[in-house]
């Protein structure tokens, strides 16, 4: 999947916003970036940099693997695959949005 049909799928899955109420930021390294900011109307969701209250870095091979339920997110985040920067409780809630 590339980075394009994540951030389809980011924009389907948030929709009009306000149910998440939240800023996150998925770090793909290399292969670019997913933010969401559901803390403004309307809600953002971009390829471009800017301030989140959390940043999850990950391949985009592992978060497709954790996205699908192939791996588990903690099994990831305890073997390092998955790091997590800012507010835990946001990473905590990522699962309202990714399926």
């Amino acid at each position: 999947m590339s980075l394009e049909q994540i951030t389809e799928q980011m924009t389907q899955r948030i929709g009009e916003g306000g149910q998440f109420k939240k800023s996150v930021k998925f770090d793909f390294g290399a292969d670019g970036l997913v933010r969401i900011d559901d803390t403004v109307s309307p809600v953002v969701v971009s390829n471009e940099d800017g301030a989140t209250a959390c940043t999850v870095k990950v391949t985009m091979a592992d978060f497709m693997e954790i996205a699908t339920g192939k791996q588990n997110a903690q099994m990831a985040f305890m073997m390092g695959k998955l790091k997590i920067e800012g507010d835990m409780s946001v990473a905590m809630s990522l699962g309202s949005i990714l399926g």
